[in-house]
């Protein structure tokens, strides 16, 4: 398959484009045929090498994407090829006390698309199954791509962990990222 890929941190310089085996779903997950993959935040500090990241080479990077199923691995039965998805980036493991409370983001074993697992930079990713949402078909799977992460932060943050009603105001400091610019939207509903 076609990717975008690193093998060392750096600047622009640092991506290859190139090709790259295209991944099997194992027992539980998905491979999706990617049709946009869009830029974040955490694409360029995996690709710079902020402290903390550790990552195999070559990595592909992307957090948030779209696309359809290509293929299940054994024991999905909740997606069929064809299917168009969004990509849930957060890697909860679905098993431990925090994922089936909801809160996949304080998993134990908790990663991150793009990030401690290659990414949506590619023409496949395998992904958990429990990790997609199935897109309307008269989303635009660039826009659906773009709004993944984003959305799913700020819904944590208004919603989950702020408790946001109707009715209640809301201040969203600096709206000019995509993770604000989401809560304002959201805020809105």
């Amino acid at each position: 398959m076609k990717a975008v890929y690193i093998t060392e941190h750096g600047n622009l310089d640092a991506l290859t484009y190139g090709d790259l085996p295209t991944p099997s779903p194992g027992p539980g997950e998905v491979l999706v045929r990617l049709k946009a993959a869009a830029l974040n935040r955490l694409d360029l500090w995996v690709r710079e090498g902020w402290p903390g990241i550790r990552i195999d080479y070559p990595f592909v990077m992307g957090a948030d994407g779209a696309g359809v199923v290509a293929a299940v691995g054994d024991g999905v039965t909740d997606w069929k090829p064809g299917t168009p998805v969004v990509i849930n980036a957060n890697l909860g493991d679905g098993t431990c006390d925090f994922c089936r409370a909801g809160f996949e983001n304080h998993c134990v074993n908790w990663g991150l698309l793009g990030e401690t697992r290659g990414g949506t930079y590619a023409e496949h990713v395998v992904m958990p199954a429990r990790n997609l949402l199935e897109m309307p078909d008269h989303f635009n799977p660039h826009e659906a791509a773009a709004a993944g992460l984003v959305f799913h932060t700020a819904w944590h943050s208004l919603i989950t962990r702020g408790n946001l009603r109707p009715g209640e105001t809301v201040l969203v400091v600096g709206a000019s990222g995509g993770v604000n610019t989401a809560s304002i939207q959201i805020a809105k509903l």
